[in-house]
């Protein structure tokens, strides 16, 4: 049965990422989030820690000190931070880069996603800002990303999804500046 409710489980979370990508205007990333979670590397690992009220990746650490299955993700799909990683030349070490705002949009989709999927009928819109801001992930994000995602999920928590996509889609995908950004920068 594990491997069953796995299915479903990320294929329900693929539909609200989609559905919220598509109301934003990102098609072709709604189509195609998340295809490597069907691939035997995420997709077995997945079904054998699956639990359904958590990711299967973090009872996978906590087997085996790491997760098979999120290296394997994280490298495949732009919509998470982790993957946007570089030499820096002149320090000559692994440093955080930017995202682009295409895949900071589509990051926004999937933490919303997550958090309903996961949290079910106890889901706010303040939820994925709530576990933002209690995750180590905001000291190894990039300042850039690490500041324009806060400021979304703020927006998503006081004024819902109604409104921060309109702003994802007239905004943030337009390419406007945030409100700390002028023109000149």
């Amino acid at each position: 049965m594990k491997p069953w409710k796995h299915f479903k489980t990320i294929t329900h979370h693929r539909f609200l990422v989609m559905t919220g990508c598509f109301r934003v205007g990102l098609i072709w990333q709604g189509l195609t989030h998340d295809l490597s979670k069907y691939s035997p590397t995420e997709f077995w690992n997945g079904a054998k820690y699956y639990q359904g009220n958590r990711s299967p990746n973090a009872a996978e650490r906590e087997d085996k000190s790491y997760s098979e299955a999120w290296m394997h993700h994280k490298g495949r799909n732009r919509h998470h931070y982790e993957y946007w990683t570089d030499m820096n030349l002149q320090t000559r070490s692994y440093e955080s880069v930017a995202m682009p705002r295409k895949y900071l949009a589509e990051m926004v989709m999937d933490r919303i996603a997550a958090c309903k999927t996961y949290q079910g009928k106890a889901y706010t819109d303040g939820a994925a800002l709530a576990y933002f801001m209690k995750s180590r992930e905001r000291e190894l994000m990039h300042p850039v990303t690490k500041r324009q995602l806060e400021h979304i999920l703020v927006m998503l928590r006081d004024n819902g999804e109604k409104q921060t996509f309109q702003y994802l889609r007239r905004q943030v995908l337009s390419g406007k500046p945030f409100p700390w950004e002028t023109d000149a920068e």
